[in-house]
């Protein structure tokens, strides 16, 4: 989800592959053995999401998404995306980690969701009235957490943090990235994502895939 988010942001077309991931194209195993998603396929293999983000601003950046975001803010989508991702992990597939206890996995989880509530505090963004790249980055994972338990979510006290996650849920920049394709196959017509983009030689022609 947040590579589209960085790619509909620059709007930079790329060529855009389903891949069903208990059914994966060979040629999709081919340029990326690691067989995960997102990959982005430009001058070199991207597996990464966060790489795939960077990527797509360092395209074009016609919403700033890269203001702010100095040491404070990639701090924080570090702790994202690791103590915060493996929390979430430990939280919503807790079948899979049985020594472990799911609750005190939340409750960690928890604490970052309050770290950003006060960052939020008297803003609608992380670092002020625009999104930045960080709020694009985070705000997938939020949304996952809040998810796993939406009448826990609503009656925690992050009232902030909560507003932040529904302004996203109602927006035209979410909803034009949860368009559901059909899982590609080689021989497919091309697939050019965001939309109403430009195409032909100069149109660069990597390759997205996202997870069903």
């Amino acid at each position: 989800m947040r590579a589209r988010l960085a790619i509909a942001s620059a709007g930079t077309p790329v060529e855009l592959r389903e891949i069903l991931l208990r059914d994966k194209a060979p040629e999709f195993l081919a340029a990326s053995p690691k067989g995960t998603v997102p990959v982005l396929l430009a001058d070199t293999v991207i597996e990464e999401s966060i790489d795939v983000m960077h990527w797509a601003i360092s395209q074009s950046d016609p919403e700033y998404m890269m203001h702010h975001m100095g040491d404070a803010a990639n701090a924080l989508i570090a702790e994202c995306d690791g103590p915060f991702k493996t929390a979430l992990d430990q939280t919503k597939y807790a079948v899979r980690y049985p020594d472990i206890d799911a609750s005190e996995s939340r409750a960690t989880a928890a604490l970052f969701i309050t770290k950003l509530d006060a960052q939020l505090n008297g803003q609608r963004w992380l670092y002020g009235d625009r999104p930045t790249l960080a709020d694009l980055a985070i705000l997938p994972f939020v949304r996952q957490f809040a998810h796993t338990d939406l009448d826990w979510w609503h009656a925690q006290s992050f009232r902030h943090a909560q507003n932040w996650l529904q302004m996203f849920n109602a927006s035209d920049r979410f909803k034009s990235i949860m368009t559901k394709y059909t899982p590609w196959k080689y021989g497919d017509d091309v697939i050019l994502f965001p939309k109403s983009q430009r195409t032909g030689p100069d149109a660069p022609q990597p390759d997205l895939s996202q997870n069903h």
